[in-house]
């Protein structure tokens, strides 16, 4: 009699066994803090579920992981002409999240794939547009244009991108020796017109220390002692000592004077 039960009790509990191992992996689920699980059942939506434990109807339902954390993607080097007609080769990479698992699974196939085409195209219109000197010197702008386009296309799919950065920008060999002629010249034109500005300063100086001097010729003879002493303290040998031309005046004078008598 005991016996019997035995044999009936394992003639249940082993089925039960293999049924449960079957069906209990495909009807309990565990998501991570930064997963979620959209189901479908008999193909249709039911929702985003998770984290933590989900459970399925074996058969009926069907759960697509979604992972929330933000994504890269490297935008291989698109080969492309500026608005100035300038040939440049430019990559950029992409950060991006997924906010929307329902939207994510339901409106687009292989978000990734998707969202890295329209970053590829919208990188070449974006270049496309803009001039080298704007790509060199105000990248932050191209930036902030390609981060707004492409987050505009993505919305629908529920795909936020939170950055977009131009890595590179690869300039033809011709190209850079030119630009490098045009900074040197640039740099020499500065350096030019830092040198006229200081003759003109040092003119007008000049002339407001003539001037001081019209009005006060005793300074002119203090500037005179004064330079006769700092030639005095240096060790020279031969010292120059300038005589005022007016000394010399009467003597023109009387010079002149005698041819006209004769």
């Amino acid at each position: 009699m005991q016996t019997k039960f035995w044999i009936d009790f394992l003639s249940w509990l082993i089925p039960l066994i293999v049924i449960g191992t079957i069906v209990l992996p495909s009807a309990v689920r565990i998501l991570r803090e930064y997963e979620r699980g959209v189901v479908f059942r008999l193909g249709k939506l039911l929702g985003a579920k998770g984290p933590g434990l989900v459970f399925l109807i074996p058969i009926v339902d069907r759960m697509v992981r979604m992972d929330l954390r933000v994504v890269t993607i490297d935008v291989p080097k698109q080969e492309m002409m500026t608005r100035d007609n300038v040939p440049v080769t430019v990559d950029a990479v992409v950060y991006f999240r997924v906010v929307d698992p329902e939207a994510a699974v339901v409106k687009v196939e292989h978000f990734l794939k998707a969202s890295s085409l329209i970053a590829q195209t919208t990188l070449r219109s974006v270049i496309g547009q803009a001039e080298l000197d704007d790509l060199l010197a105000r990248r932050d702008r191209i930036n902030q244009t390609l981060q707004e386009i492409i987050d505009r296309q993505t919305d629908p799919w529920g795909v936020k991108v939170t950055a977009v950065e131009v890595k590179d920008v690869v300039l033809p060999d011709d190209m850079k020796r030119s630009m490098a002629r045009q900074a040197e010249s640039e740099r020499e034109r500065r350096a030019k017109i830092i040198s006229a500005e200081g003759e003109y300063q040092a003119a007008e100086k000049l002339v407001q220390a003539a001037a001081m001097i019209t009005t006060q010729p005793i300074a002119l003879q203090l500037r005179f002692l004064q330079t006769m002493r700092e030639i005095s303290s240096e060790h020279n040998t031969t010292t120059f000592l300038p005589v005022p031309i007016d000394l010399f005046t009467p003597f023109l004078k009387r010079s002149l004077a005698e041819p006209a008598k004769q």
